[in-house]
């Protein structure tokens, strides 16, 4: 049951199929829906990746969007399966970056990738439409060049892209605030050249609130043009026979996406699409952005996350499937080894620094060093001295962050500061995109550990002279730190924060980006030993999973034991079960398992069954990744809860990790965490 299939059936196969994989029942599994891995859940690239541009060059997809003020500015993002991405490059480090308006809501926006002319082009905006060339996506870009313009043009706006015709001619797709919409040709110097194509009459009376974010793609001798609303949501789609100014050559076609049916869908408005793009199997696919909210729960602060949808064509009539929070069907591309997009786990051990970071602006970017203490980061903010070195504390907050990816985690650090002053702190850092609400958890002066979040805080006596490690733990909205002097046994800060003022919607929509989270130093230098997140040796909550197949959450249907209803409020998070005689899976991302020293010894499941089976613990994947324990599992009887385990071997580095349900165990067994351990 492949995506060639689409093809044929058109859209009445497509949504008979769709539904019978959402459904996830107790059919014919002869497609190996709960043996491998086929499907996949939104979103794909989740965090705050805000408009997304997509191109296909041979067997390799590349991303590209707008970075706002995240400096290194625009990475830019490889796959081969358009399910799992990888950072490949920074087209503008902060040393070519003078003319870019350095604070939040600002920076660089469009990001928009293309390849025409035998190179690759980024073209974006920043006071004013730039590009910058290379010969691969993996780099060096070249300095960025302003684009020139005309009268006749026009001010080029921003959220442009680019749409390469079928004989090879680029075309820029040009938009300029909410009535201005217009096409123009580019040269092989990458500037403007030709007349425009005026198209002005598209949102003339606001039709499509903003009609934002253009895109253009071709397909049977038609030329399909889709705007977005705005921010906030909506897409559109016309269409043409040739490219003309003319508005009576032009057909409406009105909405993109199909309706939401999913009252479980988390990203219900998505919008500023990809050029929806074509597969040597005939399917048809575009990536989109979306802020998260289901109902009450809202998750806005993370950001626009963009998911992967199929296009279905009804007749020459262009369709984005709708929305839903069930798994969808896979395009038929290999798989390439690159992991679930999550957050990274970093031990500082080479000489550069690794593409997944950032910095909040061009400042922090010189305020970091690998190479002062090896095996190190040093935050240093502004001119301050070294720990131990009693120099004059500095002003300002160094900061080391990566885009927040996940609603369940654990981040670890190790930490030394000779706090001199009350200004002084260094640990872990989340900050929203406007940088108004954040969260410290922190060693500083006075011998203590603080967790603080607003007016919230946590604090105990630091348990050591020297390094201390500290460690974050977020299950849903809750955040709760601990310390520790070995990195095993750990001191509770006490009661949770709530982190609703962080995670919820903000004023001027976030500042058009989510939540970062890493590292940060205040009042003098700091040196951390490394930054782990997931931390495999914590409570992994099921609940969290990624991806899956064959299973559901509790609360979600009536069944399961008793404690149900409290599931959500407790540390251990939510219960996972089957759903399928066939069984099930869900997969945990970017699960951090230590390195040489820290070799793994067990992986320990808390499990609450009716009915006993055995679970499997895989790493990467299904069918080509490593299958790394097989644990048995009694009825536990009523709804108790107990930890079974099984050992393991030469297990190290950072996986994704995927639980396995038995056959004939759904609503029978219920898995609330894993945990791997470490030998004694």
């Amino acid at each position: 049951m492949g995506q060639y299939l689409y093809k044929a059936l058109g859209l009445a196969g497509f949504l008979w199929i769709s539904a019978a994989v959402h459904g996830q029942g107790d059919g014919n599994d002869s497609s190996g829906y709960y043996n491998e891995v086929k499907t996949y859940v939104n979103p794909v690239l989740p965090g705050d990746h805000p408009d997304p541009t997509l191109i296909r060059v041979g067997d390799d997809f590349y991303h590209c969007g707008s970075s706002f003020h995240f400096t290194p500015y625009l990475p830019v993002y490889h796959s081969r399966d358009l399910v799992h991405w990888e950072v490949i490059s920074r087209v503008v480090p902060p040393s070519r970056a003078a003319f870019v308006s350095d604070r939040p809501s600002a920076g660089i926006w469009q990001g928009a990738i293309t390849h025409f002319y035998d190179s690759y082009w980024i073209y974006f905006s920043s006071g004013g439409q730039w590009f910058a060339k290379a010969a691969t996506p993996y780099g060096p870009w070249s300095v960025p060049e302003r684009v020139h313009t005309n009268p006749q043009t026009g001010d080029l706006g921003y959220d442009n892209s680019i749409f390469v015709d079928d004989d090879g001619k680029p075309y820029m797709v040009i938009k300029n605030g909410q009535k201005v919409n217009r096409i123009q040709a580019l040269g092989r110097d990458g500037q403007l050249t030709d007349t425009v194509i005026n198209l002005d009459w598209i949102n003339a009376q606001l039709q499509y609130s903003w009609a934002e974010g253009p895109v253009m793609c071709k397909r049977n001798g038609y030329y399909y043009y889709f705007p977005a609303g705005d921010v906030t949501g909506g897409q559109y789609v016309l269409r043409t026979k040739r490219l003309t100014s003319d508005s009576t050559a032009w057909e409406r076609l009105g909405d993109f996406f199909k309706p939401v049916m999913d009252a479980h869908a988390r990203f219900r408005r998505p919008n500023h699409i990809s050029a929806p793009l074509q597969l040597a199997d005939g399917s048809w696919w575009t990536i989109g952005q979306s802020y998260e909210r289901a109902g009450a729960d809202d998750w806005s602060g993370t950001g626009r996350q963009t998911s992967l949808y199929p296009v279905i064509w009804e007749g020459d009539r262009p369709w984005g499937m709708a929305p839903a929070s069930t798994p969808v069907v896979a395009p038929g591309l290999p798989r390439s080894g690159i992991p679930w997009r999550s957050i990274h786990t970093d031990y500082f051990d080479r000489d550069t620094l690794g593409l997944w970071w950032h910095f909040l602006n061009r400042a922090a970017a010189a305020e970091y060093s690998l190479t002062a203490r090896k095996g190190w980061v040093r935050l240093t903010p502004e001119a301050g001295g070294t720990p131990g070195a009693g120099t004059t504390p500095a002003t300002g907050r160094a900061h080391l962050v990566q885009k927040e990816t996940d609603h369940f985690y654990t981040a670890v650090t190790r930490v030394e500061m000779d706090a001199k002053d009350m200004a002084d702190r260094a640990g872990i850092y989340l900050t929203n995109g406007n940088q108004k609400v954040d969260v410290q958890l922190y060693a500083g002066y006075g011998k203590k550990i603080f967790l603080r979040l607003d007016t919230a805080v946590r604090s105990v006596m630091n348990p050591v002279t020297g390094p201390v490690w500290l460690k974050l733990e977020r299950v849903g909205h809750m955040l709760r730190g601990y310390c520790s002097s070995d990195g095993r046994s750990w001191v509770s800060l006490g009661a949770p924060v709530s982190a609703v003022a962080l995670d919820k919607e903000q004023p001027n929509f976030n500042s058009w980006v989510g939540t970062s989270v890493g590292l940060f130093a205040e009042g003098r230098a700091a040196d951390f030993d490394l930054f782990v997140c997931k931390d495999g040796f914590s409570p992994l909550v099921a609940g969290g999973y990624s991806n899956y197949y064959g299973v559901e959450t509790m609360g979600q249907t009536a069944a399961g034991p008793a404690d149900e209803g409290k599931a959500m409020e407790t540390r251990e998070g939510p219960a996972v079960t089957s759903t399928s005689s066939y069984g099930g899976w869900f997969m945990l991302s970017g699960v951090a398992l230590g390195e040489g020293k820290d070799a793994v010894a067990q992986v320990k499941a808390l499990v609450s069954a009716r009915k006993g089976g055995t679970l499997e613990i895989w790493l990467d994947d299904l069918r080509t990744g490593r299958l790394i324990a097989r644990i048995p599992v009694a009825p536990t009887g009523g709804n108790d809860w107990v930890s079974y385990a099984a050992s393991v071997k030469d297990l190290s580095g950072s996986h994704d990790v995927f639980v396995k349900f038995p056959p004939g165990s759904d609503h029978e067994m219920y898995v609330k965490q894993i945990i791997f351990t470490r030998k004694k």
